[in-house]
């Protein structure tokens, strides 16, 4: 696939164009990838308010009723619950991998079986997040192509 980039002037809206022969996975996660990169959440950390890209973010965790946000170098803590950013960012190829996580799967470099059922997703940053035997189901439907 070849790719090429134009700059235009700053009062033009600037637009991603695919040309393909058809629409297979690869241009899915294209497509999926920019959208995501549009979407940003926010958080606060050392007291202050950061707008985070969602394709930064590599989980989100509850501890002790409060929701953080990991990145690759940060760690930033946001009002919302997380029931609603799991909403928010189910069409964002994030998924619920326990009671306290929702992992981003595009951040996930491999997956391997654990005791009980349960999985680890090893992540690009090196950080191993444990998939529950719960959300295993729902894990297997989403690498198959299935809807949850």
């Amino acid at each position: 696939m070849q790719t090429k980039i134009t700059k235009i002037e700053h009062d033009k809206t600037e637009y991603i164009e695919i040309y393909c022969h058809a629409v297979t996975d690869e241009v899915r996660d294209i497509v999926a990838f920019v959208k995501s990169r549009q979407f940003q959440l926010t958080g606060t950390s050392d007291d202050r308010q950061y707008e985070i890209a969602v394709g930064d973010v590599f989980y989100i965790e509850a501890v002790d009723n409060k929701a953080f946000i990991y990145t690759k170098d940060n760690v930033y803590e946001t009002k919302k619950k997380l029931y609603e950013l799991e909403e928010m960012l189910i069409e964002k190829h994030f998924l619920r991998v326990s009671k306290s996580t929702l992992l981003n799967l595009m951040k996930v470099s491999a997956i391997k079986p654990a005791l009980n059922s349960r999985f680890i997703a090893v992540l690009f940053s090196g950080e191993q997040i444990v998939i529950t035997r719960k959300y295993v189901p729902a894990l297997k439907a989403v690498l198959k192509g299935e809807t949850t």
